[in-house]
């Protein structure tokens, strides 16, 4: 059979440069050391990282660092890029990557090996694409900030959105029976951050956790900011165990987060209070409860969800 091939003449390095640094898709080439020597420009628009911040390095040096869903480092252990070096096989999974700014945000990723001509393999290539959600009406940033409903410093819905689409939902829990949950999300320790780094640290902590909230959550689940370190998440059709995975995933994920202040990594957790609405419940009994359950996880230690249907006496 005839094998599909390009002809030498005609497709050459500087093309395929160039036909790779016009996908949208991130691409990143590695050598048998797993360092870095290509890396194309829908990997600087994806991650934030330049070719000259990631050339000759691995992803693990305080760059992508990918983890899993547990918030298992994948650089240690099932690195898709390494086990394609060691095997010689393709290999897909889906992760979370670190941007340059700090946040997480989920990632499809594809690792394939480059053999040599005697057959061996030679270097490896990772392909990968940004899974986060694409929201949609209302949440689109422009028209919230027209209506006022934009938190200028995070760039997610104010406390008045949330007040709105709150209201919204337990209407509907009560005419339609359609569930919902609540998650109360307060950073721990952002004083610490604030007299330690400066105010520009805690500020971009914050943008980093809003970010990462907003990066793994459904496109129709809502996220806005509640108070100075405190955010709520409206999580459509959930009960007490789902609404669990959901906060205790967001949890991990900013754990896994830092910014960097100077070569310092700075890192915060956050506890959450998380509840399902219930068809009695006012605006002000869930807030209560959930900033209630939010409060407990402090108390027991913080960087954690506490769930509860209602608090015991």
């Amino acid at each position: 059979m005839k094998k599909n091939t390009f002809p030498e003449d005609i497709i050459d390095k500087s093309f395929t440069e160039i036909l790779l640094n016009n996908i949208h898709d991130g691409v990143y080439f590695v050598d048998k050391e797993c360092k870095i020597f290509f890396w194309n420009v829908g990997a600087k628009n994806i991650t934030g990282f330049d070719f000259s911040e990631v050339s000759g390095k691995m992803c693990s040096d305080k760059m992508i660092s990918p983890v899993d869903g547990s918030g298992n480092n994948l650089c240690t252990d099932d690195c898709p890029v390494q086990q394609a070096l060691s095997d010689g096989m393709p290999h897909a999974l889906e992760a979370y990557f670190q941007h340059k700014e700090g946040h997480r945000f989920p990632v499809s990723i594809r690792a394939f090996p480059i053999l040599g001509e005697n057959g061996m393999v030679i270097a490896a290539v990772e392909t990968f694409n940004d899974i986060s959600p694409k929201f949609i009406m209302p949440q689109k940033k422009n028209e919230l900030n027209k209506m006022q409903l934009l938190d200028p410093l995070t760039e997610v819905g104010n406390r008045r959105f949330l007040e709105i689409h709150i209201l919204s939902r337990l209407e509907e829990i009560k005419k339609y029976r359609i569930p919902f949950g609540l998650l109360y999300i307060d950073v721990d320790n952002l004083k610490d951050v604030n007299d330690t780094y400066g105010k520009p640290a805690g500020d971009q902590i914050l943008r980093t956790v809003a970010q990462t909230i907003t990066n793994n959550i459904r496109f129709f689940d809502l996220v806005g900011r509640w108070n100075s370190d405190e955010f709520l998440v409206v999580v459509l059709n959930v009960d007490e165990n789902k609404l669990d995975f959901v906060g205790n995933k967001i949890r991990l994920l900013v754990e896994k987060s830092h910014i960097m202040v100077d070569t310092e990594q700075v890192r915060v957790t956050i506890s959450i209070g998380a509840t399902p609405a219930m068809r009695v419940d006012s605006l002000e009994t869930l807030i209560s409860r959930s900033e209630s359950l939010m409060k407990r996880s402090k108390w027991i230690g913080r960087n954690t969800v506490t769930v509860k249907t209602q608090l015991l006496t």
